[in-house]
């Protein structure tokens, strides 16, 4: 933004201080002046005695040209002193400046680390490097993402494009067998378009808030994955406890469908289980999804939340998706004031907990 030169702090820090001084002095000699002189007759005269004793107007001719003097020193002292004086104090705003301009520069590396005991500059430098820690992050996450998100998408291209050279180069090739595989491979990236857009959505929080029940939303996925789990020689164990909470419905949903989905995906090949539960503590509703399945390293599950894992490989399978199970329940939870665990369980398997803020029981009438 441009804005018009002005004056500098530093001299107007300086011009009160030796304002302030020039006040003082100004208050003490005008005490002087009236507490003390006026009891000085204007002439003393005393009978028979000739000797000059000083009257009012001797020790004004006197007092004025010293107190004059003293206030001109007054004025220089304050002045010079004010100018060192403000520039100490003035330093660590000088050093909070300069980062800020780094930061602008997109420097996001560079820590102001302001030394000394607290005051409200090192409140000021120390919320400062919070604040470019957590942006510096952000941003590397933002990168990572994007370099990520551009890689998968271009797989499904890459594979369209291969495809429509084959059939190209092949006229008498089979052309139901490539509109299949087309298809399929325009699913992916469909359902990779879709991740992203809702992934984005959370994290923008651009959705109305109204009241629901956790527990009827964690009844809804299950029974919606349930032939999937068959399918698969899974069994789905599920208990319940209402749950108030406030969000949005849809997302809850796919928060809830995501979890149970990865739980049946990421099983034993078969005789697994797949467990989900809600339960009510005193400030907050607990979604716990459990399964069965290899056992996991706790390096391996601090990953998990990340964009594009896919477990312990990056395997495609029918319904491995796109990876960015975990990630959008992370980010739908975190849009929710709420909190998502990750445990590895001992037998083998992964048991999920998210904790959302309660809401008072909704009661109808």
């Amino acid at each position: 933004m441009d804005r018009a030169p002005g004056v500098s702090v530093r001299l107007k820090l300086t011009l009160s201080y030796a304002g302030f001084l020039m006040l003082a002095c100004a208050l003490l000699l005008g005490a002087v002046w009236v507490f003390l002189l006026r009891y000085v007759p204007e002439v003393i005269r005393i009978p028979g005695l000739y000797i000059h004793i000083p009257d009012r107007s001797d020790l004004q001719r006197a007092f004025i040209p010293k107190a004059v003097a003293a206030l001109a020193f007054l004025l220089v002292f304050g002045l010079v002193g004010g100018w060192v004086l403000a520039g100490r104090m003035l330093a660590p705003l000088t050093r909070i400046t300069h980062a800020t301009r780094l930061a602008a520069d997109g420097s996001l590396a560079h820590r102001i680390h302001l030394e000394g005991r607290n005051d409200e500059f090192r409140e000021l430098a120390d919320a400062f490097d919070t604040m470019l820690a957590r942006l510096e992050a952000h941003v590397a996450e933002q990168q990572r993402f994007a370099a990520n998100a551009s890689h998968e998408l271009r797989t499904p291209l890459a594979i369209t494009q291969t495809l429509l050279d084959v059939a190209r180069n092949d006229p008498g090739r089979d052309a139901g067998e490539l509109v299949d595989r087309l298809h399929f491979v325009n699913t992916r990236a469909i359902e990779l378009t879709e991740a992203l857009l809702l992934l984005s959505r959370a994290d923008q929080r651009s959705f109305t808030r109204e009241h629901v029940d956790l527990s009827l939303i964690a009844e809804e996925a299950t029974e919606t994955l349930l032939p999937l789990a068959e399918a698969r020689g899974l069994t789905i164990e599920t208990s319940s406890d209402e749950t108030p909470t406030s969000g949005s419905h849809a997302l809850l949903l796919q928060m809830t469908t995501n979890l149970v989905h990865n739980a049946i995906v990421h099983n034993l090949p078969e005789h697994g289980s797949v467990r989900v539960n809600t339960a009510v503590r005193p400030d907050s509703v607990v979604l716990t999804v459990e399964n069965t399945g290899a056992k996991l390293s706790p390096q391996l599950v601090s990953t998990l939340t990340e964009p594009f894992q896919r477990g312990t490989q990056r395997i495609r399978s029918d319904h491995a998706g796109a990876g960015l199970g975990l990630a959008i329940v992370k980010s739908i939870a975190k849009a929710h004031d709420g909190t998502l665990t990750l445990t590895p369980r001992p037998d083998g398997g992964l048991c999920v907990t998210v904790r959302l803020p309660a809401a008072p029981r909704h009661t109808g009438g």
